[in-house]
């Protein structure tokens, strides 16, 4: 009988809630894929194909996530800015590195050694996929959120991560989640300086970590020295339903119908869900017969996408 690799992610893995924040360790901060002159040759490859993300560290905790490359432009590259990380007064993500055959077989290697223990709570981890932020000092990620689940582990430098939990409204409200899923828009998610004081708060350096749900919002510091972090990422079955049970209330709300916050009425929710599902794969079909297919959720890798 084969074995299943040994997680290179440490958490107790008995009481872990795929819906709740919770603090980690991982065994990868020596990992060669993660030294600084790998990250540049990576940088190039992705710069070259338009995965690459970055802006200045004049973005503030309330910038606008979504802009902050227009507002706060980076104009060195990919490369410039890699080797001179730490005078370039910069935030760099290279975007969805499983697409490079070298770094898919760290992606593998990570959350092969994961996955059954998330599927035995989460099951069909699906769209598994790895973010790289490279960061100057000083340099702040801008509050916002993301689809998928994260567990986002630091290799080099310090940092300090908040971390909201992914149900709390006075945080994020369910009608902001509600125009996320539908349009892919965070700007109903604003920042407050008050919100600190709810948030979970890790000081992370190598080794260090933190697990995200979906939507469970986050503000991110680094320290004095320059700062690497890397993201892996994946959806679920719980993901896909709440996903798609926002998306439906997001483009309901659109056209003047507001219903209930999703998980506040079981039975609505199921009507809702299973209503939703077929129209939205009817749109999929269409977009395909357009031309315009787009990938499913439920693939092994996730497809070149901006985050």
């Amino acid at each position: 009988m084969l074995q299943s690799p040994t997680p290179l992610i440490e958490l107790d893995w008995t009481t872990f809630q795929p819906w709740r924040v919770t603090r980690v360790r991982h065994r990868i901060a020596d990992h060669y894929l993660l030294k600084p002159d790998q990250l540049v040759q990576l940088g190039k490859r992705l710069e070259q194909q338009g995965r690459i993300r970055t802006h200045t560290n004049n973005a503030t905790a309330e910038t606008p996530f979504n802009q902050a490359p227009e507002m706060h432009p980076n104009r060195a590259s990919a490369t410039e800015t890699l080797e001179h990380i730490r005078e370039a007064k910069a935030w760099l993500s290279l975007l969805n590195v499983q697409t490079d055959p070298l770094y898919r077989q760290l992606i593998d290697e990570v959350m092969d050694g994961i996955r059954p223990l998330v599927e035995t709570k989460d099951p069909n981890m699906t769209y598994r996929a790895g973010w790289i932020f490279v960061s100057s000092p000083h340099t702040i990620t801008p509050f916002h959120f993301d689809k998928e689940h994260n567990f986002i582990l630091q290799i080099y430098g310090q940092k300090t991560i908040y971390v909201w939990e992914p149900d709390d409204l006075q945080v994020a409200s369910s009608s902001a989640r509600d125009r996320f899923h539908a349009r892919h828009d965070r700007d109903s998610i604003v920042w407050k300086e008050e919100f600190r004081d709810r948030a979970h708060r890790f000081v992370v350096g190598p080794g260090d970590g933190a697990y995200m749900p979906s939507t469970a919002p986050h503000l991110v510091e680094v320290g004095d020295d320059p700062s690497i972090t890397i993201s892996f990422t994946y959806y679920t079955d719980s993901t896909r339903r709440d996903s798609l049970l926002h998306y439906a209330r997001g483009h309901l709300a659109e056209r003047g119908i507001n219903l209930p916050p999703v998980d506040q009425y079981r039975l609505l929710d199921q009507i809702v869900y299973h209503s939703a599902m077929p129209l939205r794969e009817v749109v999929r079909s269409i977009r395909h017969f357009a031309g315009k297919a787009g990938s499913s959720e439920k693939d092994r890798y996730a497809h070149h996408k901006s985050s």
